[in-house]
């Protein structure tokens, strides 16, 4: 039986159905919506990219990604009151290929649900690399959302 879930979480429509199935699927599950800030993918918000000097590391930075942060945890909290649930969320900064799977071992999630940023070029992967890298790292099982 599922108990914990993790959902990680980019602000993307992706991201959001896949926290939608999560809630849909797992009814009694708890569910814990992740954000990692990925330092290497800029975040632009008003015209400022995070991925460049002097950004990263800055007081503005921090307060940028901290209030985007904020924004999208508050988002998922409104989905979830949606479907007439609760859940808990956090975030945390780095690469989310690491983080995730590491995050579910250590929190004892029982299931991770994503959403995938896949190519629809025949030649490209249909699987984004950060979720084509959790599947294979992810001590648990993984649901993929397209």
């Amino acid at each position: 039986m599922t108990e914990n879930v993790l959902v990680p979480i980019d602000g993307s429509p992706l991201s959001i159905r896949a926290l939608e199935h999560a809630l849909e699927k797992f009814r009694d599950a708890e569910i814990t919506v992740l954000h990692v800030v990925d330092l290497f993918e800029p975040t632009d918000v008003d015209g400022y990219e995070s991925l460049y000097e002097p950004m990263i590391g800055s007081d503005e930075w921090e307060a940028m990604e901290r209030e985007t942060t904020e924004e999208l945890l508050g988002e998922a909290e409104e989905t979830a009151a949606e479907y007439d649930r609760e859940i808990a969320t956090d975030s945390a900064i780095g690469d989310p290929q690491r983080l995730i799977p590491d995050y579910a071992e250590e929190e004892s999630i029982d299931h991770v649900v994503m959403g995938v940023h896949g190519r629809d070029d025949p030649g490209r992967t249909l699987v984004g690399r950060v979720a084509e890298t959790v599947v294979s790292r992810s001590p648990v099982s993984v649901t993929v959302i397209r």
